[in-house]
């Protein structure tokens, strides 16, 4: 049966470029002739009916704006059946046939669920860390790598007039492409990332000297956040090199900002292609990009698909960064 009205929320971390997802999700489907259903807070506003109704007004002036308007959250109440039984309810009651959840696989694993009760759910990846393994792409990686890039470039003017070095956190937990493809446009001297096992001395301190070798006199390290310790690895150069070593951790600044327009431009051909298919009836999917193209796979395939490090580029960097 095709659809007559649509939900869509954002569930997860915040990324830049949600903002123009939901702005396509509501556009294209508004010019169906769908209603839209706004939803705030995740799976919380479909358990506690934080909703409201969307015209073409309601997402004027966003697809610049980070962050999302229709906020986000977690919920443990929905994690549980009978939050996802409440939460189906709900889009029943609202008379809603399919619902567009903006998020991580966190998130993905919530659409699956609501799309066993019956509400036909399609995901877009909205994440900064570009961990989503069926896509190349997530919402939100290209300006959290930009954003990183502009901090980065703040401190290596301070470190090049110290002749220190800075060791500066990036964001990635599990996933190391914000700080391979960071490390690369800043001209690291040494990327560390969860997926490729490091040691100091090796990776870090024979690099430094070597580079030291040949005139440098300035260093920059980049950690993903899945390594942590960047206090205690700033501490280990300084002792190793004699060289002052300073860390920076740059936290959530990388979450928001304006999108990109790679940003901008993604996160609206993901969102029209998540309203298509809703209204052919199909939900259970998850949209992705794959070699520059956008594509779909059902859920539980994009879930248990494994992530792909890019080792190609790593080498790249270990390369030319000397």
């Amino acid at each position: 049966m095709a659809a007559r009205a649509i939900a869509v929320l954002t569930s997860g971390g915040d990324a830049p470029g949600m903002n123009a997802a939901v702005r396509a999700v509501a556009r294209t489907a508004l010019s169906q002739g769908l209603r839209v259903i706004g939803v705030h807070r995740g799976y919380n506003g479909l358990l506690n009916g934080d909703v409201f109704e969307m015209n073409l007004r309601s997402v004027s002036d966003i697809i610049h704006r980070g962050g999302t308007i229709l906020y986000t959250a977690r919920s443990e109440e929905y994690n549980t059946p009978a939050g996802v039984e409440k939460a189906a309810q709900t889009c029943r009651d609202l008379g809603v046939d399919g619902v567009v959840v903006i998020g991580g696989d966190g998130s993905f694993r919530g659409a699956r669920d609501l799309t066993g009760q019956g509400i036909p759910c399609v995901g877009i990846p909205g994440t900064i860390d570009n961990d989503i393994a069926c896509s190349d792409y997530t919402v939100g990686f290209d300006t959290a790598m930009n954003t990183a890039m502009e901090m980065v470039d703040r401190i290596r003017d301070t470190a090049q007039s110290h002749d220190r070095c800075s060791v500066v956190e990036v964001m990635g937990r599990r996933c190391g492409d914000i700080a391979l493809e960071t490390g690369i446009a800043v001209g690291a001297t040494s990327i560390l990332v969860p997926e490729i096992p490091y040691d100091l001395d090796r990776d870090v301190i024979e690099r430094m000297r070597f580079t030291q070798s040949s005139g440098k006199k300035h260093f920059i390290v980049i950690v993903a956040e899945g390594i942590g310790g960047v206090a205690d690895i700033a501490k280990y150069i300084e002792e190793k090199t004699g060289i002052e070593t300073r860390a920076t951790v740059l936290g959530h600044v990388q979450r928001g900002g304006s999108p990109t327009l790679r940003d901008r431009v993604v996160a609206s051909a993901m969102g029209h292609h998540a309203v298509d298919l809703i209204t052919k009836g199909i939900g259970n999917r998850v949209v992705a990009m794959q070699g520059g193209k956008i594509v779909d796979f059902d859920i539980t395939e994009a879930l248990n698909m494994k992530r792909h490090f890019d080792k190609d580029l790593y080498e790249v960097a270990l390369n030319i960064s000397i």
